[in-house]
């Protein structure tokens, strides 16, 4: 068989762009596996790749899909911990949407014990954006505060989960009173309805007026100034995403007189040993999380791999809570 069934996106557009097709199965290269993919994760970049503002890096599948788990049944594994045949989920750069899939072995994790394939596929797109921005790139450290807005979203459940399981008073913002309460079930300390009270007061309030240390944001435009008055002294704001606008206006003396640090970061085109970094960091010190069950998947919708369209109306509709996952094999 030198053929699989992938979703392709024939051209920039709307959801109806996503079109099943034949393609060749990918070869892996030197470091890399080939993967019989069980089931892929559906992301909000995947959405801004199809509407043609997103490009997959260099050298990576033009097809989408960034998460993937299933079964290694080719390519290189010298040197790693895994065998061919092994059950793996992948951080991938592309080409997830597909029945097979090419991923670095470096981005292989095991399947989490207790885990179904489709809930290991969940994981690493979401874990691995958290672990580098939070606990990386702003070094959320022992006894500091995290502010997650859009608490309900999949990297939102993913934070939320895991800052909380690791010792930290986490807090939420969400647009539904039902999506405020999943935030509060998934370990945050206080959930905050965006749509019928004001953030900054109430993270004022639950600080007894300091404000949080760290915020992990996929907003950006108009929440900037609301977002600096919320953090306290040597607060750190981490942009992951500008679903509000990349164009806002600041006033920066709030910045000096806090001594705050605004940062942001994409994931998708770092480097492999970058990747693969994290993906060490996880598995130390996440997956024993995921495995006694502190740190939970959140699956919101299941769609066969056909009905990729769907899914992405779902994603664009957002009213989901966690993750919406295409079943392939």
């Amino acid at each position: 068989m030198s053929t699989m069934r992938a979703i392709q996106i024939t051209q920039p557009g709307g959801p109806e762009v996503l079109q099943l097709t034949e393609v060749a199965i990918p070869q892996p290269q030197a470091g890399q596996v080939l993967i019989k993919v069980h089931a892929a994760g559906v992301n909000r970049p995947d959405v801004f790749q199809r509407m043609g503002s997103y490009p997959p890096p260099p050298g990576a599948s033009v097809l989408p899909g960034l998460e993937v788990a299933g079964e290694i049944v080719g390519g290189d594994v010298a040197g790693s911990q895994f065998k061919l045949g092994d059950m793996v989920c992948a951080l991938v750069p592309g080409g997830g949407y597909a029945e097979y899939c090419v991923a670095p072995v470096v981005h292989c994790l095991p399947v989490p014990d207790g885990l179904t394939l489709l809930e290991a596929a969940s994981l690493p797109e979401t874990f691995f954006t958290v672990w580098t921005n939070v606990f990386d790139r702003v070094k959320l450290a022992e006894g500091e505060t995290l502010l997650v807005q859009g608490g309900s979203s999949g990297i939102g459940v993913a934070a939320i989960q895991i800052a909380q399981a690791l010792g930290h008073r986490v807090f939420a913002t969400a647009g539904t009173g039902q999506k405020c309460r999943v935030c509060v079930e998934m370990g945050a300390e206080r959930a905050i309805n965006y749509r019928t009270e004001d953030f900054v007061t109430v993270v004022k309030e639950v600080t007894d007026g300091r404000g949080v240390d760290v915020i992990l944001d996929m907003v950006g435009g108009d929440y900037l100034q609301r977002q600096i008055e919320s953090l306290a002294f040597d607060g750190r704001l981490v942009f992951i995403a500008l679903l509000g606008g990349a164009k806002t206006q600041v006033d920066l003396g709030r910045v000096l007189q806090r001594r705050l640090t605004i940062t942001a970061s994409t994931l998708r085109p770092r480097s492999v040993q970058f990747k693969a970094d994290i993906a060490r960091q996880l598995q130390a010190r996440v997956w024993p999380l995921v495995e006694s069950g502190k740190v939970k998947p959140v699956i919101h919708a299941v769609f066969a791999l056909e009905d990729a369209a769907k899914a992405h109306e779902l994603m664009e509709s957002s009213t989901h809570i966690g993750k919406i996952m295409l079943k392939v094999q």
